[in-house]
């Protein structure tokens, strides 16, 4: 399924991001200001998860048609198969600029498995973080289908969508700090070397797209009382 409807009563990241977003998203807003530039009197709106949308969850061409973006270059299916990224959050401003959210609320989440992938959409998927990978100028031999999986193919999900369509876009990765319920870090102080570790293993510490891949880091004190 390309949407995914989500439980009100989890925990961890998945509950975080949605009562950020229906809530209080304001906080994220004034972080995203600091670091993009939008127009004046700009908002955000929110696109999920939304509580009167069941806290659906998009993916694949349903992710595209929910931000109502116009794909003209480079069509989804010519760059990634079925069963793409299921976006934690999904966001788009007044003047079209596209926010993709993928969050996290402890450090074991960030150390995904390799795709899971057929044979066919495996290799659909190594030609294109193929050319993530040498758009942005990192030359390793390091498996983007494997080890952090899930944090590679977001990287060629905001490739595919502001290089290769034109489409101003940002990927947000959230950090969530004092999330008790999942021993989550108690400070950006904490995540950070788990951070530095995965950047520095996959080559990805700096690159041609680091302007639009933003680490955010938010207290959940801050709206969780």
């Amino acid at each position: 399924m390309s949407i995914v409807k989500q439980k009100s009563e989890g925990k961890g990241s998945l509950r975080d991001i949605q009562i950020l977003i229906n809530e209080h998203p304001e906080i994220l807003n004034a972080l995203i200001q600091e670091y993009v530039s939008l127009q004046e009197n700009s908002n955000i709106k929110w696109l999920s998860p939304l509580k009167k949308d069941s806290y659906n969850e998009y993916r694949d061409d349903d992710f595209i048609e929910k931000l109502e973006i116009d794909l003209k270059k480079v069509k989804l299916k010519d760059f990634w198969p079925r069963q793409g990224p299921q976006w934690d959050a999904l966001g788009k401003s007044d003047n079209g600029i596209v926010f993709l959210v993928e969050a996290k609320a402890n450090i074991p989440e960030i150390s995904s498995p390799g795709t899971k992938a057929s044979t066919i959409s495996k290799q659909q998927i190594v030609s294109s973080l193929g050319k993530t990978k040498e758009f942005f100028g990192i030359v390793n031999d390091i498996d983007w289908s494997g080890k952090y999986y899930q944090y590679t193919n977001r990287l060629a999900h905001l490739y595919f969508l502001k290089e290769l369509n034109d489409i101003p876009t940002y990927l947000l990765n959230i950090y969530f700090i004092n999330d008790k319920e999942v021993k989550g870090p108690k400070s950006k102080e904490v995540w950070q070397p788990a951070l530095d570790k995965m950047k520095t293993y996959l080559g990805a510490t700096n690159h041609k797209l680091s302007d639009n891949c933003i680490d955010l880091f938010i207290d959940v004190e801050e709206f969780r009382k």
